[in-house]
């Protein structure tokens, strides 16, 4: 367990309780805090899981999940016996988190600028194409980029996600808007470019890509915007958690 001196204001401030509707990635945001703004160091012992479950309010699933895609990016690594746990690591990773860093350097405030644009732009295309009255050929068009982008490999799903995204944003037939949107998600797509492709990510992020597509297609628009503001979210989160 973390020992006395490494608790205190800032271990309680990183291990606050997360929000439900991306439980996932926060909890992954908060324990890469953790783990690089030196507050456990490496080689150290993480709080129990059950602990852990506790102060971020998060089920044990969330947090085996979040605590596997850290052990599989190498910042931490699980021991079984009487003095197991989940310990940092001794070298944690440099490849990703130093391309980030590097990119973000470059762009400056340019990170907070991207993902607030693309919160603005892509949470309005969600609600405009709601709003809308669909022809069936856009109803199949965004249909089957759902489910391209469901089933797509590791390799393929920046590219397809990307693309699932932009159907959402032709649907409004807004040439400026759908021009916006794709500007900040090519911004945004080096940035996740920099970091690990986690899969638990992408299982929830396919099951929001669903929920934001059946509510366009319901013509939702309040949902629809909702669902895509917490999507967006989700993203900023893990970015913010790499960044640290």
């Amino acid at each position: 367990m973390v020992g006395e001196e490494q608790s205190g204001a800032a271990e309680h401030a990183l291990l606050r309780p997360v929000r439900e509707g991306n439980a996932f990635e926060e909890t992954v945001e908060r324990l890469l805090q953790f783990v690089r703004l030196g507050v456990v160091g490496t080689g150290d012992r993480l709080p129990a899981e059950r602990e852990l479950a506790v102060r971020l309010r998060v089920s044990r699933v969330t947090l085996r999940e979040a605590i596997r895609a850290l052990t599989d990016s190498g910042y931490v690594e699980s021991r079984r016996g009487r003095y197991g746990g989940t310990f940092v690591a001794q070298s944690l990773p440099a490849a990703p988190g130093a391309d980030l860093e590097a990119l973000v350097q470059r762009m400056g405030k340019g990170l907070e600028d991207t993902l607030t644009m693309r919160q603005v732009l892509e949470a309005g295309a969600a609600e405009a194409a709601a709003a809308r009255t669909l022809t069936r050929e856009q109803r199949r068009h965004l249909s089957d980029q759902l489910a391209e982008t469901s089933t797509a490999s590791l390799a393929e799903y920046r590219r397809r996600d990307s693309r699932l995204h932009l159907a959402i944003s032709e649907i409004t037939e807004s040439p400026s808007l759908i021009a916006g949107v794709a500007d900040a998600r090519s911004r945004v797509n080096e940035l996740l470019d920099a970091i690990p492709l986690l899969p638990a990510n992408i299982e929830h992020s396919n099951e929001q890509h669903r929920m934001i597509v059946d509510r366009i297609l319901a013509g939702d628009p309040h949902g629809a915007r909702e669902a895509m503001a917490e999507h967006l979210a989700g993203t900023a989160a893990l970015l913010r958690g790499f960044l640290a």
